[in-house]
């Protein structure tokens, strides 16, 4: 009778007892809610921004450069001497408009004014259609982009802009 009286006292602390679960599965994987960004670096920032200055200087011109990141963040922005601060505005929007389109300004322009129902892209305070924004590429991923301001003309912010290549490591203007 006592171990029978010693069990019932027991009996709610048995039912207190950890157990192991089998652990449950998941609906989803991890890769739903993380994913892996490739980005520029700022190493490959200055080699960048060293290369189009020396195109641009080739060319006798002064230019101001922004260098964003995948996600559109300033890496880097430069200004030559003498050439005016509203160029480094214009190539930053030049920049973030190539990134955030997955194309040259160039390009982005003359399509946007071929085409009724994109001509007024314009609009949009963030995008800036002028030449002289390129998205970087890096094995087919977009890891940054280029923004150049100041070259005198389209044409030479465009050549500027697709100049911003690492070319021996596969960073490029194109994909």
């Amino acid at each position: 009778m006592k171990t029978l009286h010693l069990i019932l006292l027991l009996l709610p602390f048995f039912g207190m007892a950890q157990t192991k679960e089998k652990p449950k599965e998941l609906a989803v994987s991890p890769n739903t809610y993380i994913q892996s960004l490739d980005n520029l670096t700022l190493s490959a920032s200055f080699e960048i921004v060293k290369r189009v200055n020396e195109a641009a200087h080739s060319l006798n011109k002064k230019v101001a450069i922004a260098i964003l990141d995948a996600s559109g963040t300033i890496i880097l922005l430069t200004r030559d001497d003498g050439v005016g601060p509203h160029n480094a505005d214009a190539a930053k929007r030049k920049a973030f408009t190539a990134l955030s389109t997955k194309t040259a300004t160039l390009s982005l322009l003359r399509n946007a004014q071929l085409n009724d129902d994109t001509k007024n892209l314009n609009t949009l305070p963030e995008l800036l259609l002028l030449s002289g924004g390129s998205p970087i590429w890096y094995k087919g991923t977009i890891v940054g982009s280029i923004g150049v301001a100041g070259g005198g003309s389209p044409e030479n912010d465009d050549f500027l802009a697709k100049s911003a290549t690492i070319q021996e490591f596969g960073i490029t203007t194109s994909k």
